[in-house]
């Protein structure tokens, strides 16, 4: 069967649900959508923004108000839910919600199977943003390998790194820009390549450029002109991946700096 995932930073729930979200995903109904950068707090969400299309929320905010902050939203009832990976440091920013759908059912395709919504740090804004950015990397890796060890999962998530030249309009003017330095795009290689992730987009489309892009800066006429980047991805593991059935980029509207990521896959849930 069937089984849809969304992936979306709203750069602030409630600002994307103003923007249109709302109605675009009960017309999409995906079975999950992870959202990154919500700005919120569950005061904020409680009873307003915590179903979306028919989808349960679940969240992981930031301490920090008005900061970062991911949620799930799932149409099945996970066995358990995640919250943070682990970092004193990283969890206090509300980074990573993990749902498990866990089960001994034979018509399920995985028994141990989560998905994830991630949200990496930017290191744009001043070189102690990207020192923090490089320590996130650094500790999230061995933990996905831990994961990987255990269980199929996929990972939805503004990842904030553009892996190749491919991945972004204006490449050699970003050589030495945060999300396209060569120690970020080295981490990303050495997750695809050694680590065995898929990134599901590219497995799909691997020579899309201009079609691929996830994120338009503000400023100017970025998106008019289509200046953007792919930092938005799904990376799972082989098996879950191996089921990816059509990967594409949703630009028709727009609900945040960032556009939507949806990837069919072809697994039953049951």
């Amino acid at each position: 069967m069937a089984f849809k995932l969304v992936s979306l930073n709203v750069n602030g729930i409630r600002s994307a649900a103003r923007k249109g979200m709302l109605d675009w995903a009960q017309s999409e109904s995906p079975d999950c959508m992870g959202l990154q950068e919500l700005k919120a707090r569950a005061d904020d969400v409680a009873g307003t923004l915590d179903r979306v299309a028919g989808l349960q929320g679940h969240f992981h905010f930031a301490q920090k108000k008005g900061y970062s902050g991911v949620g799930l939203f799932t149409r099945h009832e996970p066995s358990d839910v995640i919250r943070g990976f682990g970092s004193e440091e990283f969890d206090a920013e509300g980074r990573w919600v993990e749902v498990r759908f866990d089960t001994t059912s034979r018509k399920r395709s995985f028994k141990k199977l989560s998905i994830i919504s991630c949200y990496f740090p930017s290191g744009s804004s001043s070189e102690e943003r990207q020192l923090a950015k490089f320590r996130f990397l650094a500790q999230l890796y061995p933990h996905l390998q831990k994961l990987k060890a255990e269980r199929e999962f996929i990972l939805l998530g503004d990842v904030n790194i553009a892996h190749h030249e491919i991945d972004l309009k204006n490449w050699k003017g970003n050589l030495k820009n945060s999300g396209f330095l060569p120690e970020e795009r080295a981490w990303m290689s050495a997750l695809l390549g050694q680590g065995g992730w898929v990134d599901v987009y590219r497995s799909l489309h691997p020579d899309t450029t201009d079609d691929c892009y996830t994120w338009w800066s503000n400023r100017g006429q970025a998106r008019a002109n289509n200046v953007g980047w792919r930092i938005d991805y799904q990376i799972a593991t082989p098996g879950i991946a191996a089921k990816a059935r059509a990967a594409r980029v949703f630009k028709d509207h727009r609900f945040s700096d960032h556009a939507p990521l949806i990837v069919d896959y072809d697994v039953s849930t049951a």
